[in-house]
């Protein structure tokens, strides 16, 4: 324990200064926020806005077993995904490099600027995931993967 000076003035604690992974996971855990907008469409990844605020937009997402994101990255954004239940899939395309990262829930990733992945289900069932997006919001760039030279853009 400790002790804090008597002339200590607390702050309201900053929303959008909070790390992204820690914001997601704020929202993965409190289902009542945004169970309602939950749905799945058999034909491509479901999202839906579940909060905006400054400069920050927060996604929830359902997929099911099969659908996935094209090659993208965020533009300038920066943020981070957390897994609420289900399996995902993240590939990482860097020069030259692919990694593959399996998720399970609880399980999150953090990208910004040029971060060039693709998301998928690929588990047999339905997965949601909450995504936190900054500084410019949910925007999707789409890349192809060349052989040599690694992610091009589109």
């Amino acid at each position: 324990m400790f002790a804090v000076p008597d002339n200590t003035v607390a702050l309201t604690e900053k929303p959008v200064l909070r790390h992204p992974v820690r914001v997601a996971l704020e929202f993965a855990a409190d289902r009542d926020r945004w169970r309602h907008l939950l749905r799945y469409d058999p034909d491509e990844r479901f999202s839906a806005l579940v909060e905006a605020r400054d400069d920050e937009e927060i996604w929830l997402m359902g997929w099911l077993p099969g659908q996935h994101t094209d090659l993208h990255d965020h533009g300038h954004s920066t943020g981070a995904f957390t897994v609420v239940s289900g399996r995902l899939t993240e590939t990482v395309a860097r020069r030259g490099v692919t990694e593959v990262h399996a998720l399970s829930a609880g399980q999150s990733r953090v990208f910004g600027p040029g971060y060039v992945h693709q998301v998928r289900n690929d588990g047999p069932d339905p997965a949601i995931s909450i995504h936190v997006y900054r500084s410019g919001g949910r925007v999707m760039r789409s890349y192809h993967l060349d052989p040599v030279t690694g992610p091009v853009r589109d």
